[in-house]
């Protein structure tokens, strides 16, 4: 599922549209109106974003509203901070081991 989110928001206009809809609800037209671009390619957009479970669809009569959905992205952050706190971690020791044969190379 991971590849998937990360195909989802490999593309600019679907992190865009995440934002939009992060704290409230919008319809496809409203999502749109943000965009230089046809309603249909923005369906597009959002069909992509629901597959990755990034985004929840409610309908309200005619209307579809989507918002993100905070799991999905949860689970992106936990996958993010992993890979950061691992190369953090080497990064760390090698500024480490550095200082120590700076300080054998001084003393």
């Amino acid at each position: 599922m991971l590849d998937t989110t990360l195909q989802a928001i490999a593309e600019p206009r679907r992190r865009v549209i995440l934002g939009l809809v992060l704290d409230r609800e919008l319809s496809a037209g409203e999502i749109a109106s943000h965009f230089d671009v046809t309603r249909p390619a923005i369906s597009q957009h959002l069909a992509v974003l629901s597959a990755a479970r990034l985004v929840t669809v409610r309908r309200h009569g005619a209307r579809r509203l989507y918002r993100a959905r905070r799991e999905g992205l949860r689970e992106l952050r936990a996958y993010l901070d992993q890979f950061w706190d691992e190369r953090l971690g080497l990064l760390k020791k090698a500024a480490e081991a550095e200082e120590q044969r700076t300080q054998r190379r001084d003393a």
